[in-house]
């Protein structure tokens, strides 16, 4: 798979959503770059060689009132991709705004469904009406987290989401240090729900890559809205692969690929842009 280098870049802390089983604790869904830190940013990314995908989240990145003010018209301005991950909440005239500034450069757009908080048939029936105005090259899909005790409704939401035409995209639930070990009921439903071997392309479900050659910190890398960069999600969480700051001058990218070392790979992006060697 060719790679595809890219940049996970949580814009901001806030959400406007509280689900019961957000992996971010609430002392972390807080915070936001200042405007003079926003252009800080689109400087560092106007500097970076070649075309990057720059995929956008949070917190919830439409909470923020920078993120349609001044993330947006200024990345629009640049040669990257763009893609974002939303809990979809956004009135349809702010995405519809969205969809007209980023235009051609829109990558992949996935929207989160939190059944706690939206009608599945409203987001639907939003959803399709969003999906329209993309370019048949834009992918969009609906991300939903397989949440314990909510599992065995969510055959019927898979079926319904695809017989919208929408792509349905189940997530295994993650805890701080691996994957929710779901009871013997639950974790029959899960398998059903993201099939027997999904790749990562059909599912999230955080697997190992374990000394397999991955191209985190050279073609990847996560920053958080502080400019803190690491090498992936895992290295951040266990304090590790730091690259130093995107906004004080002290970040550099690794020289190359190195081994994995983590027994987990929380995040579907790396796989899907061609980080991981070996896999398909």
């Amino acid at each position: 798979m060719p790679r595809q280098p890219t940049i996970e870049w949580q814009t901001n802390g806030i959400c406007n959503y509280d689900c019961s089983y957000c992996i971010q604790s609430r002392q972390y869904r807080q915070g936001h770059p200042s405007d003079a830190d926003l252009e800080r940013f689109l400087g560092f990314f106007a500097g970076l060689p070649g075309v990057w995908e720059i995929k956008l989240s949070g917190g919830e990145p439409f909470a923020f009132r920078g993120f349609m003010e001044r993330v947006i018209p200024g990345l629009a301005k640049l040669p990257h991709r763009v893609s974002v991950l939303t809990n979809f909440s956004a009135p349809l005239g702010v995405l519809r705004r969205f969809v007209d500034l980023v235009g051609d450069k829109l990558e992949v757009v996935s929207a989160s469904l939190h059944l706690e908080y939206v009608e599945l048939e409203a987001f639907l029936e939003k959803a399709l009406v969003f999906r329209s105005w993309l370019r048949p090259e834009t992918a969009f899909v609906v991300n939903n987290v397989l949440a314990p005790g909510t599992v065995a409704d969510l055959a019927a939401v898979k079926a319904r989401t695809e017989a919208a035409g929408l792509k349905y995209f189940p997530q295994v639930m993650k805890t701080k240090r691996g994957v929710y070990a779901y009871d013997a009921t639950e974790a029959a439903l899960v398998k059903a729900l993201t099939g027997e071997r999904p790749t990562a392309r059909e599912a999230n479900v955080a697997p190992s890559y374990k000394g397999r050659r991955c191209w985190a910190g050279a073609a990847y890398f996560v920053v958080d809205q502080f400019g803190q960069a690491f090498r992936c999600r895992t290295a951040k969480r266990y304090g590790e692969g730091y690259l130093g700051n995107v906004l004080d001058g002290s970040f550099r990218l690794a020289a190359g690929p190195e081994a994995c070392r983590y027994d987990i790979c929380p995040c579907a992006v790396p796989a899907n842009r061609g980080m991981i060697e070996g896999i398909q």
